[in-house]
């Protein structure tokens, strides 16, 4: 049932509060559950595939689920569709899932079947239904069991795919935040504030999270718990700019029938990320989930010899410069010339990976060669530099 709403009479003050009051519900807590962590030794120990050196505290997305659970009491009188009841259950479900992957590891397969019950809550919700594509490659209307198939398959890739960008000092966080970021803009100028204000205290959370993340003294990850929760989070707001009115779509910057590229575009960085991943493991006969080191942001750090925070910045910069080249081409584009790019784009940076046959083997192999190169290159100085000074002793003899 639909309640009447009044989107005209959103507060000033309100994005400033919920975004405030959730940085710091996130920022004053995050060290309690680092001190818990610690002290019940729940820590996270580093493996052959980890990026990180020494044990860290995790859990660091439990923050998430009790600052989106307050957001949520707050704005239970925002929401059209009564929304924010449909999303404590999944919330909790994944909560739940989460925090028992983070202490003892489940498999896959109960993963997936919590994601699916986590995403029944919100496709049973009239808000997210889908009705047309808008013309998307001459797509309009659209049958209800297509949206039920289609949005669960949607939001079941993109939980998983942020899932698997988390591997790295920041990462999942600046890429959320980006995310977060063009969401807030796009709810905004619609006048779907439920969505506005749920995104600043979503990111308000992960900004205050970030600092702890990128610290060298008071590290903590957010672990499965966090990063479930985030990617159910951009999956809904993902299936709420689709299922958006037509004539919402009015007041924002780009043609009608390329809503569904402007969204991959938004998501770009883990929906390729995990294409790529899942891609070579399938080529290599194994499990699409199965662990590895193959992922861009293991390729940028191990090949390149970057920072965590350096790779996680280019990455999160590369989204947002991707976003912005998409709605300025959205805004005169057709959705055809759209797909022939998006698909281009793909295909270069496929290439630029696979060139250099990135797998963690050979990736050990040419770090390996560099270091025995560079010791090489430094005995021959020391052997010249040796050599000099022996011949100029025997001249001043």
């Amino acid at each position: 049932m639909k309640k009447l709403v009044n989107l005209e009479a959103l507060p000033t003050y309100y994005p400033l509060l919920f975004f405030i009051g959730a940085y710091a519900l996130t920022y004053f807590t995050i060290p309690k559950i680092i001190g818990l962590v610690e002290y019940k030794k729940l820590m996270d120990e580093p493996n052959k595939r980890s990026s990180h050196k020494t044990i860290t505290p995790t859990l660091g997305g439990v923050s998430f689920f009790y600052t989106l659970v307050f957001a949520l009491f707050f704005l239970r009188n925002w929401d059209n569709y009564h929304e924010a009841i449909h999303f404590i259950p999944g919330l909790t479900i994944l909560f739940i899932v989460g925090l028992k992957d983070d202490l003892v590891v489940l498999s896959p397969l109960t993963k997936l079947a919590a994601q699916l019950l986590a995403i029944l809550f919100i496709l049973s919700n009239d808000s997210f239904t889908i009705h047309s594509l808008n013309g998307f490659l001459g797509i309009k209307e659209i049958p209800v069991y297509i949206y039920y198939v289609v949005g669960g398959f949607m939001m079941l890739t993109i939980i998983n795919a942020y899932n698997l960008i988390d591997g790295i000092d920041g990462l999942a966080a600046i890429v959320g935040i980006i995310i977060l970021i063009i969401y807030t803009t796009i709810f905004y100028l619609t006048k779907e504030y439920f969505y506005v204000l749920l995104c600043l205290a979503m990111n308000g959370s992960l900004i205050a999270f970030l600092s702890f993340n990128l610290s060298s003294s008071k590290k903590i990850f957010m672990g499965d718990t966090g990063s479930l929760i985030v990617g159910f989070i951009i999956s809904v707001l993902t299936l709420k700019f689709l299922a958006l009115s037509p004539e919402s779509y009015d007041s924002l910057p780009f043609l009608l029938e390329n809503v569904p590229l402007i969204a991959i575009s938004i998501l770009i960085v883990p929906l390729f990320d995990t294409a790529r991943v899942f891609t070579i493991r399938l080529a290599n006969k194994r499990s699409p989930f199965s662990p590895d080191r193959n992922h861009t942001h293991h390729i940028l750090i191990d090949y390149f010899n970057i920072s965590h925070r350096q790779a996680s910045f280019i990455i999160g910069g590369f989204n947002l410069i991707f976003v912005v080249l998409f709605v300025m081409l959205g805004s005169t584009s057709y959705n055809f010339y759209l797909v022939v790019i998006l698909i281009i784009s793909v295909i270069i940076l496929g290439y630029l990976f696979y060139r250099f046959d990135y797998s963690f083997s050979n990736i050990k192999r040419k770090i390996l060669f560099r270091k025995k190169m560079d010791k090489l290159k430094k005995d021959v100085k020391k052997g010249r530099g040796k050599l000099i000074q022996k011949n100029k002793t025997k001249k001043d003899t």
